[in-house]
């Protein structure tokens, strides 16, 4: 049996804690690994190893930082593949669908190569007689990343890539759930000739998010993960005088007008919401059909999602692989019995799904359920599964309301093609990130990704200008150089410009 270990200043750590946790694979059921849970030690000693490698990441130029990007970034391209399958193996989720996410994050990558340009400070001659004014970032120490199950590669590829390139060091605290992908990626850090130290990796559950939250020698926490955590993980963070971007969770809102293209409409919404098997933060959870839409509609969702071919992620052709977990799956299957009894008309149901060959696997089909008013549980809760709520709407109005009313607001979409009616629905609307006939409308890397409301705690996005920003801190500094023979006299009262 595989044990995971931490790793800790370039090498792989057992740590002083010997507890272990399995680590399963969700397409068979079985057990394939145990990794090792740390506590506050590890942390310690991960922050210690960052710590002193800080006093010389920090001072490394920015030609250093950017060829080790560029380094780990071929690196990445060349690993995908295999990077891909380790991902599909701990997640469930099929090589092609983690290999998008690789790509994902690797654009984050991309963006950090370019830092050279991007740290530019700027200068102000002569802002007074003689004195000239002007400003540059500098990096934190040592930050960490809390990251979830559902994305192990490109949710910590928005983070630390960044951190390192503008000369912090980091320490990475993964899902227990799929840990490989962190000291893969570790590895690849190392080959790209990054400095031991600068990158560390500490697996574990709430005693390791714990320590790193009050741990004096870290300086700032990023976290994606559910909101309740969010609201944790900021609370405790900054209460201990660090930096904190919280991402927390979403309920995303797909509203299709009647004059929309409804096969293509369908086709991306039914691709939204069981893609990855519904386990992301972006996933199309509820499909609002307005007006004369709403038969038409369901009738191609109905279509489209028995079309959906579940299997194994490694296997040819298969469109949605198995849940995480065991109980995820049973936690699913729950709402939409749940949903059932409340009054929702279950068009698809997906529970009780056997695939051949992989009985005791985590799997759940597709689930379509309609009539679905905003006091069900399926609406209200984050499902984080493959089921789709469909709400009427009357107008484009009502499902503007409907969807500023509900407490999420990481993501959302409008399928039309009336361009006022897209200008409107996106200067109207309550939600951090819109698509305009794009279901999953995730910002490319030089645009920060971040909801609104209940999806994100605190003020800080990710990745792009906002990460920049949350890794380093400003210095503003003004010059004055008065030739030797120059008498200036210094006054009581409060300097100004002259």
């Amino acid at each position: 049996m595989t044990t995971i270990q931490h790793w800790i200043n370039g090498t792989l750590a057992q740590g002083a804690d010997t507890a272990t946790q399995p680590v399963f694979n969700p397409a068979t059921g079985a057990e394939q690994a145990q990794v090792v849970l740390g506590g506050s030690a590890e942390v310690d000693a991960a922050v210690q190893a960052a710590s002193a490698a800080f006093e010389t990441w920090s001072e490394s130029s920015l030609a250093q930082r950017t060829q080790v990007m560029f380094a780990f970034r071929q690196l990445l391209v060349e690993h995908e593949e295999e990077l891909g399958r380790i991902i599909s193996t701990e997640h469930g989720k099929t090589v092609d669908d983690a290999r998008g996410e690789i790509v994902r994050g690797r654009e984050v990558v991309e963006f950090a190569c370019g830092l050279g340009d991007v740290l530019k400070g700027s200068f102000s001659d002569q802002v007074s007689r003689g004195v000239d004014v002007h400003n540059f970032r500098q990096p934190l120490g040592v930050v960490a990343g809390i990251t979830p199950f559902n994305f192990p590669a490109m949710v910590p590829l928005w983070m630390h890539p960044i951190a390192i390139a503008t000369g912090n060091t980091f320490i990475l605290k993964p899902s227990e759930r799929d840990p490989s992908a962190a000291n893969f990626v570790a590895d690849l850090y190392q080959q790209a000739g990054l400095p031991d130290g600068v990158f560390n990796v500490v697996h574990g559950g709430k005693d390791a998010v714990d320590a790193i939250l009050t741990h004096p020698g870290i300086e700032a926490v990023s976290f994606v993960g559910s909101t309740p955590i969010a609201k944790y993980v900021h609370e405790q963070a900054t209460a201990h005088g660090k930096r904190v971007q919280a991402l927390g969770g979403a309920k995303n809102h797909a509203v299709v007008l009647p004059d929309a293209d409804l096969e293509f409409a369908a086709n991306h919404i039914t691709a939204g919401a069981y893609g990855s098997a519904g386990e992301r933060c972006m996933a199309v959870s509820v499909a609002v059909a307005v007006g004369d839409a709403a038969d038409g509609l369901v009738e191609v969702l109905e279509r489209k999602a028995r079309e959906v071919r579940v299997g194994p992620g490694d296997a040819p052709g298969t469109d949605m692989g198995p849940l995480v977990t065991k109980a995820a799956q049973e936690r699913v299957e729950n709402a939409v019995a749940t949903a059932a009894t409340q009054g929702a008309t279950v068009v698809v149901d997906g529970r009780g799904l056997k695939v051949d060959g992989h009985e005791r696997g985590f799997f759940t089909g597709p689930s379509l359920l309609d009539h679905i008013t905003t006091e069900m549980d399926a609406y209200k809760e984050e499902l984080f599964g493959p089921v789709l709520a469909i709400v009427r709407a009357e107008s484009l109005d009502q499902a503007i309301e409907l969807i500023n009313a509900n407490p999420y607001g990481n993501g959302t979409a409008l399928f039309t093609g009336s361009g006022e009616a897209a200008r409107r629905f996106q200067r109207k609307i309550k939600v951090g990130m819109i698509g305009i006939n794009v279901p999953v409308p995730v910002p490319m890397s030089y645009y920060s990704f971040g909801g609104w409301k209940d999806s994100l705690i605190g003020d800080s996005p990710i990745h792009g200008p906002e990460g920049i920003r949350f890794y380093t801190r400003p210095k503003v500094v003004t010059t004055r150089w008065p030739q030797p023979t120059q008498q200036l006299t210094a006054g009581f009262n409060f300097p100004t410009s002259s």
